[in-house]
């Protein structure tokens, strides 16, 4: 029979407890904080739809930005957690809502990276770039396509202006946050012969590298690898973990 000492099996309480901490954690907010030898990572986990200024009908999975951007001033400002995690795996949804979120992450001071799982569709591909380096699983798949509105509108030239302004935003965020130009984004966004009965493009996550869209083809361990690397570089003051070097040079 095993023999287990009192300082191990009190070294295995505490796991357990933190364990079930986590857990509870993870149901209320779809967030976490995973600690390393040296460094403190807190996940966050964007999926379904994004609510915004509107509740989602029940039975439907959903991120509500009210709830994500006090959380993320919280992760910036504390000093134990030392950088940010980002899994996508969305639909989209508010178009305000996902790109204030998507201006908040690219504005936090600590390191930050993304990793797109499954989908981040619409107004997900925003948040998919906005931190400082971006990951995509090969099966993952990204919707690039125009700004639309559900509901009654009125047709009138103003009406359109609107549109195109808030579509130009959504452009300018991403080409700024990525390696893709403005003009060929325009071109995905306006395809007429890949998706039936719309406009746009669907991007497998290979090709989403190869346009430049997403920094890297990679899962977990090379989201979280570079995240560490990024945070260790800023904590030994290398200039390379700043937010304006280049992705690249810090993973």
């Amino acid at each position: 029979m095993e023999q287990v000492s009192g300082q191990e099996r009190k070294s295995r309480n505490t796991a357990a407890e933190e364990l079930s901490d986590n857990i509870e954690t993870i149901e209320k907010t779809a967030s976490v904080v995973v600690k390393g030898e040296r460094e403190a990572v807190y996940c966050l986990s964007v999926i379904g739809q994004i609510e915004g200024h509107y509740l989602l009908p029940e039975g439907q999975k959903a991120t509500k930005y009210e709830q994500l951007i006090p959380l993320l001033v919280s992760v910036e400002e504390d000093e134990r957690i030392d950088g940010l995690l980002v899994v996508l795996n969305t639909m989209g949804g508010d178009v305000e809502a996902g790109l204030a979120l998507a201006e908040l992450i690219a504005s936090m001071r600590k390191p930050t990276v993304t990793l797109v799982l499954g989908g981040g569709h619409s107004i997900g591909v925003p948040l998919a770039v906005a931190g400082r380096k971006s990951f995509i699983v090969p099966s993952a798949t990204m919707t690039i396509h125009p700004v639309r509105i559900s509901g009654t509108v009125i047709g009138a030239p103003q009406t359109y202006r609107c549109f195109q302004d808030m579509q130009d935003r959504i452009i300018t965020f991403i080409c700024a946050h990525s390696r893709i130009s403005e003009e060929h984004l325009r071109e995905l966004m306006l395809r007429p012969d890949q998706i039936a009965n719309d406009i746009g493009t669907v991007l497998e996550g290979r090709e989403a590298v190869e346009l430049g869209l997403i920094d890297r083809v990679g899962g977990l361990d090379e989201a979280l690898s570079c995240l560490r690397n990024m945070i260790r570089q800023q904590k030994s003051g290398s200039p390379q973990a700043t937010p304006d070097a280049t992705p690249e040079s810090a993973c």
